[in-house]
């Protein structure tokens, strides 16, 4: 079993190393991993052996390592519970259901009378 112990930030680095960084299982400087002594691995060590310091260690160590402490539960909530205030549309916004868009509201002018040619016959 190999100690694996990410003790350079991958920041700087090509994709490449920090790909394999994380391949490795390491996310954080100073976090601690524990592999298999494969080639494979032995073969991603010696890629970023210059971030990484590595230690052997004996095959039932795992047994040593310090267990994630469990959270504790949260808490209930016991506050009163408060209805949604609805807020008012503006008039001016209107959807359009087709578009789904909100558009503006526009009022057209009214046309103003025109005078058509019977109009101008009975002025003269």
């Amino acid at each position: 079993m190999l100690h694996i112990k990410l003790v350079k930030s991958t920041i700087g680095n090509n994709l490449r190393n920090r790909r394999t960084v994380i391949a490795l299982g390491l996310r954080k400087v100073h976090q601690t991993v524990i592999k298999e002594d494969t080639p494979s691995i032995r073969g991603m060590i010696h890629h970023v052996k210059h971030m990484l310091e590595v230690s052997e260690g004996a095959a039932d160590s795992t047994a040593t390592l310090k267990e994630k402490p469990k959270q504790a539960p949260k808490p209930k909530a016991t506050a009163v519970k408060s209805k949604p205030v609805k807020v008012a549309k503006p008039k001016a916004a209107v959807k359009t259901e087709a578009k789904g868009k909100a558009t503006k509201a526009v009022a057209k002018p009214k046309a103003k009378p025109t005078k058509t040619a019977d109009a101008k016959d009975e002025s003269k």
